[in-house]
């Protein structure tokens, strides 16, 4: 059979690898064996137990820090380009060092760029992820990029919980793109949190535009890191008169005391995805599979089918 009508070989980092594992299992293929061979300095070696010589391939794993997180995937796509494989997808739910995509000020990196840089120099040939902090970080690729949109598995499960009084919020200036699709599928209004920062991850205030009394809130985001925008835009919503809010954001992050901010919060929810794995199960934190979606994405890819029926915004 020619290598071009074999079914791929997909791989999980370790990482993500139940959400590789559940990929797979929608796709409807075992995950190919890697055998890692580990130093005692650290300093770790992946090895494909298994021929992917002439086949296409699919490399699943989230590039979160820690920095060997992104090292694996690196050291894997270099692994399957040196074992002649036909063409090599770096499948990365969740795209790490995005928030570092411009110069901010000065004498600093453009890590999102510079991480670009080295999947495509490391053997990628095509890149698949989704909710990128910043659309235009797709251009930092000379490769197809996949940019798949997390409200395709959000939105069904929102219109599930039959909220009258609907309302879509952003918890700052840069999602209001984001908050406007959703409101457009919901047939919503939207509001948008204005917030100042002291610094990185301090809010030193914030303040609401728009309505929400009487209103079941919906605030959506791409990631939630420290969780203290988004507790500290529930409460205020609460107190102007709101009669729930629950966030919808595509990564949990979750660092630092984030969980503990998040079970003290107003918030009646926080429905997030896979793409990382949580630290730990709570009662408010409701995960939402993105497995379904890559699987069809990327037997579309391989069959070379179009994937944008895939989008709902």
């Amino acid at each position: 059979m020619p290598s071009s009508n074999l079914p791929p070989k997909l791989f999980g980092c370790s990482q993500s690898m139940e959400l590789a594992k559940n990929i797979a299992k929608n796709y409807g293929l075992e995950l190919g064996k890697v055998q890692t061979t580990h130093f005692s300095d650290g300093e770790f070696q992946p090895a494909f137990e298994e021929s992917v010589r002439g086949r296409r391939v699919f490399i699943i794993g989230s590039t979160f820090p820690s920095a060997d997180n992104l090292m694996e995937v690196l050291l894997m796509l270099d692994a399957a380009k040196r074992a002649s494989a036909r063409h090599i997808t770096a499948v990365i739910p969740y795209f790490g060092w995005a928030r570092q995509d411009r110069k901010d000020k000065p004498r600093v990196a453009i890590g999102a760029k510079l991480v670009a840089n080295l999947l495509q120099a490391a053997g990628a040939t095509r890149i698949m992820t989704m909710d990128l902090h910043a659309d235009q970080i797709q251009g930092f690729f000379e490769k197809p990029v996949d940019h798949l949109y997390a409200s395709t598995i959000f939105l069904p499960y929102v219109k599930s919980l039959q909220l009258e009084n609907l309302t879509v919020a952003s918890p700052d200036m840069g999602g209001s793109k984001r908050a406007y699709a959703y409101s457009k599928y919901l047939e919503s209004d939207v509001v948008i949190c204005y917030k100042q920062r002291k610094k990185a991850n301090i809010i030193s205030h914030m303040e609401l535009i728009g309505d929400v009394n009487g209103k079941h809130v919906i605030l959506v985001d791409d990631m939630i890191d420290t969780g203290g925008t988004l507790a500290h835009a529930a409460d205020l919503m609460m107190e102007r008169g709101a009669l729930s809010v629950r966030a919808v954001c595509t990564h949990p992050v979750l660092s630092g005391n984030a969980y503990e901010k998040i079970e003290n919060s107003s918030l009646t929810e926080l429905i997030v995805s896979d793409t990382i794995p949580l630290k730990k199960v709570t009662s408010k934190i409701k995960v939402v599979t993105c497995a379904p979606l890559f699987a069809d994405v990327m037997h579309k890819v391989h069959d070379n089918t179009s994937i944008s029926g895939q989008f709902l915004m």
